[in-house]
């Protein structure tokens, strides 16, 4: 081969690996634009896999110490679990229903005190027809908006209700063969990179059981103390005030500020005392919740850096919506141990701490 043979065919190579490397530039590029249109179906997916971390934290002691199946022991949690409720609807059902009736229908008053307290108006509030006004009541063009507030709202929980329907369902086939559902994400990969991509995914799910099972703990200790301390300030609603306190607090950080707000706002329209108490009890909390609940908890389960999560949650929200809000920090302590154990240490090859992976060689 002389000379212009082999450059000719140096520059063949040359364009075929260029034209590969747009093909696999453009394949990235669809596959994204892929994803994002069936955004929503991933975050209900990864809502999935939360249910089923929480179904397998609750389900492996009963299979490790009866010495069931893991289907007999998913059956058997899933029993409990659901018996448990049941028997809480009956003890407290009726009256937590009452209290959030109750705030439901305080709130609005909560807010117009607001509005008179700081002189600013809130325009879905306002009855801006003379008619309405001289009638005592509401104007048609309120009625209106508070009608499509109504369907609004309506459809939000059908369609959260249909959501959390289908993540309890596919959390429990997930938990029931989760070995099956792991060893179908790493055959995507290389082969060379089985191991380690398995490896990372065992890490990662008991890293999101344990950081579960802290939140847990922390949610129910900051719903009690919020529902203790608005029933001793002498707020209406305590029960009710506690359960959205708790509940908010699976959002960290944030979930802490939105769980105070119905408390508040009921205090302001009672009075300064009961808003200054009420402000007091939520501080206090918070800080009880950030320098010794979480620091205890976290000792024996999974710590996460706290600017790392706002941003996170801030950032997930933004892009997702009120689904990403609700799923950002579990995505965000999946994202970090993968992040920390694939990039961190094995990429750049620097030492550091990886959540849950001492306790990955029992998970399954």
């Amino acid at each position: 081969m002389d000379r212009g043979e082999a450059d000719g065919a140096g520059q063949g190579r040359a364009e075929v690996a260029f034209l590969r490397r747009v093909l696999i530039v453009a394949a990235v590029v669809v596959l994204a634009l892929l994803l994002w249109q069936v955004r929503d179906a991933l975050l209900l997916t990864f809502g999935g896999v939360v249910v089923a971390a929480l179904l397998l934290a609750a389900a492996e002691p009963v299979e490790r110490h009866l010495g069931l199946s893991r289907s007999w022991s998913l059956l058997l949690v899933g029993l409990l679990i659901g018996g448990g409720l049941a028997l809480a609807g009956m003890l407290v059902g009726s009256e937590v229903t009452a209290q959030i009736g109750q705030l439901w229908g305080r709130l609005p008053d909560a807010v117009r005190a607001l509005e008179e307290r700081f002189g600013v108006a809130i325009p879905a509030l306002q009855g801006g027809g003379q008619e309405g006004a001289e009638g005592g009541g509401l104007d048609t063009s309120l009625l209106g908006t508070l009608a499509g507030h109504a369907a609004t709202a309506g459809s939000m929980v059908v369609n959260a209700a249909s959501a959390l329907v289908l993540a309890v369902v596919g959390g429990f086939f997930l938990a029931s063969s989760p070995d099956l559902y792991r060893r179908g994400v790493v055959k995507l990969l290389p082969r060379e990179q089985h191991a380690r991509a398995d490896e990372a995914l065992v890490a990662s799910g008991k890293a999101l059981r344990l950081w579960l099972a802290a939140q847990l703990v922390s949610m129910a200790i900051v719903g009690t103390l919020a529902g203790l301390g608005s029933w001793l300030v002498g707020l209406p609603s305590p029960l009710a005030l506690g359960l959205f306190a708790g509940l908010a607090g699976f959002v960290p950080l944030i979930g802490a500020v939105v769980g105070a707000l119905p408390a508040l706002l009921l205090a302001l329209s009672e009075g300064g005392n009961a808003f200054l108490w009420t402000g007091l009890l939520f501080l206090a909390i918070q800080q009880l919740e950030s320098n010794m609940i979480m620091p205890l908890v976290e000792k024996h389960m999974v710590s996460m850096p706290p600017a790392l999560m706002l941003f996170a949650v801030v950032a997930v929200g933004l892009l997702f919506g009120l689904p990403g809000v609700l799923l950002a920090a579990p995505i965000t302590v999946v994202v970090f141990v993968l992040v920390k154990k694939l990039y961190v240490r094995e990429t750049l090859g620097q030492p550091t701490e990886v959540p849950g992976e001492k306790e990955a060689g029992g998970a399954s």
